[in-house]
């Protein structure tokens, strides 16, 4: 047995050991979970651009809902030397899970000393730290609109002027949420989605249709403007590049 062999062997046992660990912890809670299966490898892609695309020079990165790893996978192989990654995983198994992912895998245990794992929510990470790219995997759908409000300021404070956030979204669970669900939980999907469509408007590079993943999801690319908001003569804070209706 050669080694292309073993080592395929173990990255399909791994992916079957993820897929397992997410339905149960679905099974749990659903909410902060967020979904049935681990984020495809066309996902993790479209998540990890920006970064790729800044390879050339050290970067700082915040990964917040990193589940069992495909995205961590995804995104050390692309930090040079100085780059640092910060990972954000409320849920304690799943962070156990990280920290051995980080400490034993082969391919990873070389990058060990740059990458930290923080159990806690991500409004409660307690930094002075900046980053050039935060790559959020929370289920913001399955959150208040409250919560989603504080999560999205977070990680606008957390980025440095010029940073991007990536994050998805499934594709048709509002539509699917009004067909099956209650009114209130249709109504605080709807204000939820009113949330993201104000940032979404305000900082939305990109957006990009991922079909290899279960369920399908849109990927988004939102930047930090460079100069920060400017309150105009209605007392209204307005971006600097914002056209007036």
């Amino acid at each position: 047995m050669d080694d292309w062999t073993t080592s395929h062997q173990r990255v399909l046992a791994q992916r079957e050991a993820d897929g397992w660990m997410f339905l149960i912890e679905a099974a749990r809670d659903l909410r902060t979970t967020g979904a049935i299966a681990p984020s495809s490898k066309a996902l993790a892609r479209a998540l990890t651009d920006p970064v790729r695309a800044q390879a050339s020079h050290p970067l700082a990165v915040l990964e917040a809902g990193a589940g069992t790893g495909p995205i961590t996978r995804a995104l050390i192989p692309h930090l040079t030397g100085g780059s640092r990654l910060d990972i954000v995983e409320a849920n304690p198994r799943f962070a156990a899970q990280l920290r051995r992912l980080i400490a034993a895998d082969p391919d990873l245990v070389h990058a060990s000393g740059r990458v930290s794992v923080h159990e806690t929510f991500v409004e409660q990470f307690d930094t002075d730290q900046r980053y050039d790219v935060i790559v959020s995997g929370l289920p913001l759908t399955n959150f208040t609109p409250a919560q989603v409000e504080r999560i999205m300021a977070r990680y606008m404070d957390l980025l440095h002027p010029g940073g991007t956030l990536t994050y998805f979204a499934y594709v048709g669970t509002r539509r699917a949420r009004a067909l099956t669900a209650s009114r209130a939980e249709a109504r605080r999907h709807a204000a939820v989605d009113e949330v993201m469509t104000t940032y979404q408007r305000a900082y939305a590079t990109g957006r990009w249709t991922v079909w290899a993943n279960l369920p399908p999801a849109h990927v988004w690319h939102l930047r930090r403007p460079l100069v920060p908001s400017q309150p105009s003569a209605d007392g209204q804070q307005h971006r600097p590049d914002q056209v007036s209706q």
